[in-house]
């Protein structure tokens, strides 16, 4: 029997017992959570919409593995509208509710959370700087992957990853492989933001980078402190906030100027430029992109910063990318460099730079040369799964639509 939407959901208490649901419980695994609520007490979408306060549009990607969970808040009306007894609830990482007796009528689990505890800790200190680099290497698989195919197609490798990392560094001892540990896990995180931003999840893309300044700040490396912070404003950027995200990025380079690569520096200038150009502050806006220019060293990348690419070609697209808001008709030359420059392999990177080279023809009054690369963005922007790109697309294809009538 169903019930009706707002009848309280009651699961089974030998439900709780099992292995599987406890497996379910240490995960937080909220699809898991949701289908033993159907399953065992026949709740619907609706009914555990109000039992929750969680909308039922984003139960149902929850059901589908679709959306995250990152609240405890969230967590804690989830536990309330299962009613989770307290054994449950501290599996789930919740405090119980009968202070007195937290474990209810489940006398050895003190003894189980020792020995989970214990486990723990042994798996963690069997890991040793290979292992650590081999962790390295997947995400910087992962990288090139996104790079390729964007985030819908890993992201159970992706969550995979920084569930294994995370739990690796939060049960190390040593503080070297700790640090280590960090250094990996700040990076995957911030990897994770950057495609939680271009799927338009800014709430997730947001605690990901919380999560990678955390994992940072333990690290102890300023770069990847700088890097982590800096890629945070693009979140205050695409909210509509771009005198916050310049506030952020003016911070990060006094703070870290003189302690982190020149690279890395090129980098902050030429997102700060970006700020500006979104802000319409075109004289910042140049500067900050002749300062980037200036710091940028030859190569492709450092060894030290796999997580930054950066060279005289991804530096043109950027520049197109800030002064096609001008109408600079020189962004144009720039573009086309860029895009001749490009390897292939970053093929939502080359979305952006096909969406501004398609504005700036639009704003040159060609619209037949713009057609190719606005039609080329569009098929690489749906490979990748790239909301961010796919809106502005979507305009240049209205504007493109009303310059051939």
């Amino acid at each position: 029997m169903h019930g009706n939407a707002f009848e309280p959901i009651q699961l089974p208490a030998r439900v709780w017992d099992r292995d599987e649901s406890r497996e379910i419980l240490r995960k937080r695994d909220v699809a898991g959570l949701f289908t033993l609520a159907v399953k065992y007490a026949g709740a619907s979408q609706v009914r555990l919409s109000a039992a929750t306060g969680i909308a039922q549009g984003r139960i149902s990607q929850l059901m589908r593995r679709q959306r995250q969970v990152t609240d405890l808040e969230v967590y804690e009306r989830i536990a309330a509208g299962l009613g989770l007894p307290d054994h449950a609830r501290m599996l789930l990482g919740l405090a119980p509710l009968d202070i007195a007796s937290p474990t209810g009528d489940h006398g050895d689990e003190h003894q189980e959370q020792t020995e989970e505890l214990t486990a723990r800790i042994e798996a963690a200190a069997a890991i040793d700087p290979t292992m650590v680099m081999i962790l390295n290497t997947d995400t910087n698989n992962l990288r090139l992957l996104d790079r390729r195919l964007g985030s819908a197609a890993i992201a159970d490798k992706m969550r995979a990853q920084i569930t294994q990392i995370e739990r690796a560094q939060r049960h190390a001892v040593r503080p070297g492989i700790r640090a280590q540990l960090a250094h990996v896990l700040a990076q995957t995180e911030s990897l994770a933001g950057w495609q939680a931003i271009n799927t338009g999840a800014l709430n997730d893309a947001w605690n990901h980078y919380e999560n990678a300044k955390a994992a940072a700040r333990e690290a102890d490396d300023p770069a990847v402190i700088a890097h982590v912070s800096a890629e945070q404003a693009y979140v205050l950027m695409d909210l509509g906030q771009p005198a916050r995200a310049t506030e952020v990025l003016q911070y990060v380079q006094a703070v870290y100027r003189d302690r982190i690569p020149a690279r890395l520096r090129s980098w902050l200038s030429a997102a700060e430029a970006e700020a500006a150009a979104i802000l319409g502050d075109e004289a910042t806006c140049r500067a900050a992109l002749d300062q980037a220019s200036a710091l940028l060293p030859s190569g492709h990348s450092d060894p030290d910063m796999p997580y930054l690419s950066l060279d005289i070609h991804h530096l043109a697209r950027w520049r197109g990318n800030c002064l096609v808001r001008f109408g600079d008709p020189g962004t144009i030359e720039d573009l086309r460099s860029a895009l001749a420059g490009m390897d292939g392999t970053y093929n939502r990177a080359e979305a952006a730079l096909r969406c501004d080279l398609g504005h700036a023809l639009l704003a040159l009054g060609d619209p037949e040369a713009a057609q190719p690369h606005i039609q080329r963005a569009k098929h690489l922007a749906a490979m990748t799964g790239s909301r961010r790109q796919r809106k502005r697309i979507d305009e240049l294809s209205r504007r493109l639509n009303r310059a051939f009538r």
